[in-house]
Order: C-alpha cells, then sequence, then structure tokens
C-alpha cells in the first residue's frame, strides 16, 4: 500500500520522501465545495465529446486540456502553495507550468500504457527530473475506478524499463492479472488510493499509468504539470491561454504561463519582459472599466 503524508509535515521530510520515493499522496486537501466548483467548471466540457483518440489517450477518457483557458477556478489548484514549494525545491526557479488538463475515465477504460511524464525530454537516464506532476482526485481514486498506478521508487531507474522486471514468483497482482500481458505490469505497481480532494504529486522521471475503471462511475482528476524552466512546454500556454484571459490572472500565475524570464534573459519578447505584452490588454480592460492606466503603463 502507498504511504499517505501530511502537509503539516516539515518540508524536509516530504522533500526526502519525494526524493526516495519519486511521490507524495495528502488526503483531502480540497473541500466537497471546491470540489464541487471544479465539477461545475467542467460541465460544459465534460459531453462525452472529446475522448481519446489512441489507446494511451483512452477510447473512453475524455480529456480536457488547456483548463486556464476554461475557467478561473483553475487558477487556484495550478498555484496551490504546497505544490509550487515542492515544484521548487526539485526544479529550481523560474520553472513553467507544463500542461493542465481534466482527465475523466468512464467506465469500461482499460489500463494505459506505462509511461513517465518528462519522456519528451530525451536526454538518457538516469538523470534528474525536469518536471513534476500532480494529480488532484476530484473523485475518490478506488482499486476498480481506474485510480493513477505507480512503480514506487522508479524515477531513479537507468535505461530499464518495466518489463524487464516483470514477474516475481508469488507477487502477481491479484486485480485483472487475467486480462493483461508481462509487458504491462509490474509486481510493485501499486494503485494510488485516495479520498476525493486528494493530491498526489510525482516526480516526472516516475513510471506509472492510469488504471483500467471497472465500476459503474467515472473517475475525474485534474492533472497539472510543472516542467524545469529551460524546458518546452507540453501545451503552448501563451497560446492556449488568450492574452485577455491571461492578464486577468495573478503575476504568479501569469509566470507560471510563460510570462517570465529565465535569467539571464530566456523567454524575452523583442528584448523585453515577455510580461510587457500583456499592459496593453490591461490598460484596454481598465480603460473599458473607467480606470486610469497611467501606474500600470509608467513601470
Amino acid at each position: 500500500m502507498l504511504i499517505h503524508s501530511s502537509a503539516t509535515e516539515p518540508r524536509e521530510r516530504l522533500l526526502r520522501k519525494l526524493d526516495t520515493e519519486g511521490y507524495l499522496i495528502f488526503p483531502s486537501l480540497l473541500s466537497e465545495a471546491e470540489s464541487e466548483n471544479i465539477r461545475q467548471a467542467l460541465g460544459p466540457h465534460l459531453q462525452s465529446r472529446y475522448l481519446g483518440r489512441n489507446d494511451f489517450e483512452g477510447y473512453k477518457t475524455e480529456r480536457v486540456y488547456a483548463l486556464l483557458a476554461k475557467s478561473p477556478v483553475f487558477a487556484e489548484l495550478i498555484s496551490h502553495a504546497l505544490v509550487l514549494e515542492l515544484c521548487e525545491a526539485v526544479l529550481g526557479p523560474d520553472f513553467l507550468l507544463s500542461a493542465c488538463l481534466a482527465i475523466n475515465l468512464h467506465p469500461g477504460e482499460t489500463p494505459q500504457a506505462l509511461h513517465f511524464d518528462d519522456s519528451f525530454y530525451a536526454v538518457p537516464r538516469p538523470r534528474p527530473t525536469y518536471s513534476v506532476t500532480a494529480f488532484w482526485a476530484i473523485d475518490p481514486f478506488t482499486a476498480d475506478n481506474g485510480a493513477t498506478e505507480i512503480i514506487p521508487r522508479s524515477h531513479l531507474w537507468g535505461a530499464q524499463r518495466p518489463q524487464e522486471n516483470s514477474f516475481k514468483e508469488g507477487r502477481l497482482p491479484r486485480l485483472e492479472a487475467a486480462t493483461m500481458t508481462p509487458e504491462e505490469y509490474h509486481p510493485d505497481l501499486a494503485p494510488a488510493i485516495m479520498p476525493g480532494g486528494s493530491l498526489m504529486v510525482c516526480m516526472g522521471t516516475l513510471w506509472h499509468r492510469g488504471g483500467g475503471n471497472r465500476s459503474k462511475r467515472s473517475r475525474l482528476a485534474i492533472t497539472p504539470l510543472y516542467s524545469i524552466a529551460w524546458a518546452r512546454q507540453q501545451e503552448n500556454m501563451t497560446l492556449a491561454v488568450a492574452p485577455e484571459i491571461a492578464a486577468g490572472y495573478s503575476e504568479r500565475v501569469q509566470q507560471l504561463l510563460g510570462y517570465s524570464i529565465h535569467p539571464p534573459f530566456m523567454g524575452h519578447v523583442n528584448g523585453l519582459h515577455p510580461k510587457r505584452t500583456l499592459r496593453p490588454t490591461i490598460a484596454q480592460q481598465g480603460a473599458a472599466a473607467g480606470v486610469p492606466d497611467a501606474a500600470e503603463l509608467g513601470r
């Protein structure tokens, strides 16, 4: 069974766990009201119109991308203080929001292929992680409804792959064994069982997958992924989230989207800080509301 942690534990202890195990699970961080707000914001987009296009995305899974373009309610999740603290400790300063999507597994969905999230960065392992993924369980994650399954400590592996560690005598998994091939599981693979409103934080090099949904209900999660400052984002956030929407977010959220500089000048626009590109939008919004813009534009 995977270890649960408390958000009140000393950060040094949490970081040691993350470094050793590759994951942290924090039960019940969101209230039911907060989770319901998220469900309401996603309601118009979860109409079974965006089912996966391949087996990896899941033919019975809905994926809604660019969540910050959909509703400001998601800004609170992606800028959650605990997540940002952990990301900065692992990734260093100026890290970015690489992706932010909702994943809704419907009944009958099959297990996903094992993978690790920063495999996009084709640098041989072993190596440091270049990303951190947060899994927010809006619905409870159970053994039957497709809870994310992880291989603890696999973030430390080199070039080895899960199938090279398959089948240890007496350790066959009780669930789904009849429908899985040796390449599809590892004896240490374990579901992240947690109540609704919980959070799991994983190193980008941790091997994991979405589980199969054998229940009669869907399983909803929000998965922001953060990347080291110099790595390209999976979602092109400055295009996915229109400037007029980005201008309404806090400066911290704007920085995560890409309106930031990684010293000395990575990310500049025409030799200037990218947040300056938002100032005309802010000024226009202020003028429409009758607010003087001199103080903002004079900086």
